[in-house]
């Protein structure tokens, strides 16, 4: 389960980036292109109109920081379990 944490920071598109690579890189999964899609809808004027899927160079786009809820809260370190035994 991934949060959104309402932070984000600005990476600049260089040659053949496209949005499936960008969310791999920064997620380890490319499906969550959407969420940066979605995040950087505002770069293109028609809402209507579909983004490129290979982005143009010197483009800046919002990178959205996700938080990432463990599965298996037993492999975590004890300091950041909800109930930690030592």
């Amino acid at each position: 389960m991934t949060a959104l944490t309402g932070d984000y920071f600005e990476y600049v598109t260089l040659a053949g980036d496209r949005w499936d690579l960008l969310a791999y890189r920064y997620y380890g999964d490319q499906n969550l292109q959407t969420l940066l899609l979605e995040t950087n809808r505002d770069l293109w004027r028609d809402t209507l109109a579909v983004p490129p899927l290979i982005l143009p160079r010197g483009l800046t786009l919002k990178i959205p920081v996700i938080e990432e809820e463990a599965t298996n809260t037993d492999l975590l370190p004890p300091w950041k379990r909800q109930n930690p035994t030592y």
